[in-house]
């Protein structure tokens, strides 16, 4: 079965991962602190690892103060994560409605959103495609909320000459095997706010604060520590940050190469009756992570139902969150968002890995093909 989605591994990140395997440094070691300078360079602004994408986000809204009779508005075409890290910490979860070209957040529907109560704004990059940052920082600091850029499909993108992780006040990111990077699983914040970020760090270290400057007892002697705020253990360990920096020494070759991917579908799948491709705005440079293809007709689960037989992993991204039944038993109804069940209906993603020949892809559009003009 060709996958829609695959790491990329090679003998330097395996040395990677055998040198820290043999160092005194499994864990809380140096190589965290040299992953997170390595991804600052890339985000454009200082980074906290952690374990995964969606403790990424748990601890984004926590650093945010995000909490009961909060509200956080963010779009329903996402991983359940993106609200489900809000609604964990005890905010009401307000879903806005989607751009219909690009399925990112629209920030009209997101102003129709906002009441007093609006802790956070969380935006998706989705399939990699920055989200509309100018006008929605707008609607930020209009009502004093705290903008959040959930970038797990975005590292190595670009908005408007700005990478994606200076331009939002917390930006989390994911390193799952599919994504455009990986350290297996991890996931880091990025933060334009210091204080931001130093929440984020004591709470993915368990709230613990050591620095004699902030503790209520500092005389207590070099071992002593507080816990001002309840956090939890969200550290990424030694092991997967040196796969970490080891393949960001790689990005720029794997952007390159899923912009080529992109470039061959473009041209390859322009044109196919019954099929709608994915938009790129013209201000924007991003590191795709998914090829999001609607098809038309009412035919989306027929063609998923063949493509798979046919040895092609397709996937469908994303069922719209309230759509769970943990989000409708709270009281939340289809047809809220209808830009973004429509293009749920459609959507099928191709598959996007760095990996994938050419020869490969054409296996792909030529399977596509066939089974659109059938």
């Amino acid at each position: 079965m060709l996958p829609y989605g695959r790491q990329s591994i090679e003998q330097s990140d395996v040395d990677a991962v055998v040198a820290a395997l043999s160092s005194d440094w499994l864990t809380t070691g140096p190589r965290v602190a040299e992953f997170e300078a390595d991804l600052e360079r890339v985000a454009g602004a200082p980074c906290v690892t952690v374990t995964n994408g969606t403790t990424a986000l748990h601890a984004a809204y926590a650093a945010a103060g995000v909490g009961p009779g909060d509200e956080v508005v963010t779009t329903p075409m996402t991983f359940v994560a993106t609200a489900s890290g809000a609604a964990m910490l005890g905010a009401t979860v307000v879903f806005a409605d989607v751009d219909e070209d690009t399925a990112n957040l629209d920030p009209a529907a997101a102003e129709a959103a906002l009441t007093a109560r609006t802790r956070a704004i969380a935006a998706v990059d989705y399939a990699g495609v920055p989200a509309d940052y100018d006008r929605l920082r707008k609607l930020a600091d209009m009502t004093g909320a705290v903008l959040v850029a959930d970038a797990a499909h975005a590292i190595g993108s670009v908005y408007r000459g700005r990478p994606v992780g200076s331009i939002a006040d917390l930006t989390t990111f994911s390193f799952f095997p599919t994504k455009n990077l990986t350290t297996a699983e991890g996931g880091a914040v990025a933060s334009i706010r210091p204080e931001l970020l130093d929440r984020v760090r004591t709470f993915r270290t368990v709230g613990m604060v050591k620095k004699p400057e902030l503790l209520r007892r500092p005389d207590e002697g070099r071992w002593f520590y507080e816990v001002h705020e309840f956090g939890l253990n969200y550290r990424l360990p030694d092991v997967l940050c040196a796969l970490g920096s080891a393949q960001l020494r790689r990005l720029a070759a794997f952007k390159a190469r899923r912009q080529q991917l992109t470039a061959r579908y473009d041209e390859l799948l322009a044109g196919v009756p019954g099929l709608r491709l994915p938009v790129t705005p013209d201000d924007v440079d991003p590191m795709r992570h998914l090829y999001p293809v609607r098809i038309l007709d009412g035919r989306r689960r027929e063609v998923f139902e063949r493509m798979q037989a046919a040895g092609i992993g397709v996937q469908v991204n994303y069922i719209p969150v309230y759509w769970h039944p943990v989000f409708s038993e709270l009281g939340y109804r289809r047809g809220m968002c209808p830009v973004a069940e429509s293009f749920y209906a459609e959507e099928i993603s191709l598959p996007l890995f760095v990996d994938l020949s050419d020869a490969d892809q054409d296996r792909v559009i030529e399977t596509l093909r066939g089974i659109l003009g059938s």
